[in-house]
């Protein structure tokens, strides 16, 4: 794997921590905790598409990276659901 693959990977994901601690403040600001609780679970499901495929390896072996994409999103709609259902 190149260098400039992973550099430009971990960028992404110090970029993507920060929007989540940013989306977390968002909080005491008066924004709606399921909308926060939201961008924060999609921010951590795209973190770890680019751990998986970048570190781990998958990048090159396409099938198992869809796999463990599917799985991986679906348990984050799970997680989603069981977040969301309190509020209703």
């Amino acid at each position: 794997m190149r260098p400039d693959i992973l550099t430009r990977a971990w960028v992404a994901l110090i970029v993507l921590s920060g929007l989540s601690a940013v989306a977390a403040g968002l909080i005491n600001r008066g924004v709606d905790i399921r909308v926060t609780g939201t961008a924060v679970l999609l921010l951590a499901l795209i973190k770890a598409r680019i751990i998986l495929a970048h570190y781990l390896g998958l990048a090159a072996a396409p099938s198992w990276r869809r796999g463990f994409n599917l799985s991986l999103t679906l348990f984050c709609i799970l997680l989603l659901g069981l977040y969301l259902i309190p509020a209703f």
